[in-house]
């Protein structure tokens, strides 16, 4: 892990900007950090599970929305295990500019088969770091014919695909209480044309790396969780230098015991990878239900300290203020939420 990770350079009250500096996007691009679970082969850091969720825990805890991007990003990215070998290649290899994927997991777009090409429209909701990402991933239903695919149990066929962000327009709609750098605005394509080598299917994996033998819903589980749990940190730092020790030591209790949970779940996830051992339905479900049950006691724990803290965390210039905003909006993800 970067050391300097958690003395950024930059002004942090630049971060509530409606988007990322120019010496922010700098920041982040110098160190690579995007391409956290890249190969080495396709110039990433090739992080390990434990390593990549420290680092990304390292930047939560710095600040909410550099947290919240660099993880969602370099979770797009991630992608990369699932591309076709060729389009890995082109997309990482042959280019001078910064990849940064980034996009969305809703189905809200049709995508019509004709040949080896499909003709994608739609509407997706929401696109973290929109205005910065090179390529955009989106998931749409398959149209053949002028009729719905479907897989054999009678689901219908979903694919991913990968467009550059020329092919993209973006809706600048992102206009949250928390993480507002993080740009999360929505985006459209209309009858864009692109070839079946850029679609992709999730758990569908090409490179060897044992990252990339992870069931896409663990990743996504403690690469999130690990974002609550840093913003969490953060705000007790803050709140440390306000309150009590005795009024702080529960929060500090169950941020000891959250990180125990997270980083058992990483290290047995890893050692599974390793030996190749299967991943079970069931191991899945306890990890996700571990994470939704901690990141509720997590909440209940900031909202617990909040009105101890006075009038100066209301303001929205003061640290405390900003971690709960940020926090919160990050809340509402689907993942945890329940909905």
């Amino acid at each position: 892990m970067n050391q300097d990770i958690n003395t950024p350079p930059f002004n942090l009250n630049l971060l509530e900007a409606p988007k990322f500096s120019t010496e922010t996007l700098q920041w982040i691009a110098d160190r690579n950090i995007c391409n956290l679970w890249v190969p080495k082969a396709y110039n990433g850091l090739e992080s390990s599970l434990t390593e990549g969720l420290k680092t990304l825990q390292a930047l939560a805890k710095t600040d909410g929305s550099l947290g919240w991007t660099v993880t969602l990003c370099s979770g797009a990215n991630y992608f990369i295990g699932n591309l076709q070998p060729e389009t890995a290649n082109h997309m990482f290899l042959n280019t001078k500019e910064t990849v940064i994927f980034g996009g969305s997991g809703g189905i809200f777009g049709v995508a019509e088969q004709q040949g080896n090409d499909y003709i994608i429209s739609g509407e997706w909701r929401y696109a973290t770091g929109a205005p910065y990402l090179s390529h955009f991933t989106l998931n749409a239903k398959i149209i053949a014919g002028g009729k719905p695919v479907w897989n054999a149990d009678g689901t219908p066929l979903i694919y991913s695909f990968v467009i550059p962000k020329e092919e993209v327009t973006i809706i600048e709609d992102w206009d949250t209480m928390g993480l507002k750098a993080t740009a999360t605005h929505s985006f459209k394509v209309n009858s864009v044309v692109v070839s079946s080598k850029q679609a992709f299917v999730y758990n569908r994996f090409y490179l060897p790396q044992t990252i990339f033998k992870i069931p896409f819903m663990v990743f996504a589980d403690l690469t999130l969780w690990v974002n609550y749990l840093g913003m969490a940190e953060h705000f007790l730092e803050e709140a440390a230098t306000i309150l009590e020790p005795t009024i702080v030591e529960p929060f500090a209790l169950l941020l000891s015991k959250t990180n125990q949970q997270l980083y058992t779940f990483a290290e047995h996830i890893a050692l599974l990878t390793t030996s190749d051992t299967v991943i079970t339905d069931a191991y899945m479900e306890t990890i996700h239900k571990t994470a939704s049950a901690s990141v509720k006691d997590l909440s209940q724990a900031i909202l617990n300290l909040y009105p101890l803290l006075g009038v100066k965390a209301c303001s929205q210039q003061h640290p405390l203020n900003r971690i709960f905003r940020d926090y919160f909006t990050a809340t509402q993800h689907h993942i945890f939420s329940g909905r």
